[in-house]
């Protein structure tokens, strides 16, 4: 099956409103943007106002790092330009706005599954197409390719606290092919175009291609297209985990504006 990510997130964000809609107020996230942006971003920035709007919120865009108590969030538009500290910028987000899941603070309650503790999108999103699509996850082998912060580092926490056991893999680890060939699960945020091939993976697998980079001018994923012939669940790239790991990020927004209501 090839999930169609942006039905699902539709779903997700028609979910988010009716909570919305239920505080008699619209939550408002703020999202912080670099002075240099580009014109990725200025897309990326479209696609978070439309979901914005589908979800019920207010969504405005601010020049300044100093986190406004009037917002029930904080954003902050990644990646940063060069010479910004993407670190030092994203810990000045209070835990109690943060809904990219982007501080020290707030990644630490989700590692130690907190029970407060909000998912980062990404892995809001393949919870959401995990619990939709009834994949078991405790006691599958599950391999997660690449290891940075808002794909692989936060699945493969997420997957090991449902009970896979998980192999993580690195393009300069040399264990692609090997963990590939024993996954149930698959999880890829590499960024580097067609990196899985048909051939390395076993039938029946769940593949969620959450890579996304550059190739003969379009924008491609981890996973070469022909493997959703291998797959029990595939997620294409683009139309797959992206638009729906923004709908999760709203929804974090409603939680949020939800926890401050009720503080």
């Amino acid at each position: 099956m090839i999930i169609d990510g942006r039905a699902l997130a539709g779903e997700v964000l028609a979910r988010a409103k009716a909570r919305a809609e239920a505080l008699h107020r619209r939550p408002n996230v703020l999202v912080y943007v670099a002075p240099e942006e580009t014109v990725a971003t200025r897309s990326y920035l479209k696609i978070k106002a439309r979901s914005a709007e589908s979800a019920g919120c207010d969504f405005e865009e601010i020049r300044s790092l100093m986190p406004s108590t009037r917002a029930d969030a904080f954003v902050v538009q990644l990646p940063l330009p060069l010479g910004m500290n993407t670190k030092e910028v994203c810990d000045t987000i209070p835990v109690a706005k943060d809904a990219d899941v982007l501080s020290s603070a707030a990644r630490e309650k989700f590692e130690r599954g907190d029970v407060d503790a909000l998912l980062p999108p990404v892995v809001a999103a393949v919870r959401e197409i995990f619990i939709q699509n009834n994949v078991e996850v405790k006691g599958k082998k599950a391999a997660v390719i690449g290891a940075g912060f808002l794909v692989g580092a936060p699945c493969a926490t997420w997957l090991a606290g449902q009970g896979a056991e998980v192999e993580r893999v690195t393009l300069e680890s040399g264990n692609l092919k090997e963990a590939l060939a024993m996954a149930d699960i698959v999880i890829s945020g590499a960024g580097s175009p067609h990196l899985i091939k048909p051939e390395m993976l076993k039938e029946g697998v769940v593949l969620i291609d959450a890579g996304t980079s550059e190739s003969g001018g379009e924008v491609v994923g981890d996973a070469d297209p022909a493997c959703a012939e291998k797959c029990s669940l595939f997620t294409p790239v683009p139309g797959g985990i992206g638009p729906l790991a923004v709908a999760c990020l709203f929804e974090n927004v409603v939680t949020l504006a939800e926890n401050a209501t009720e503080n």
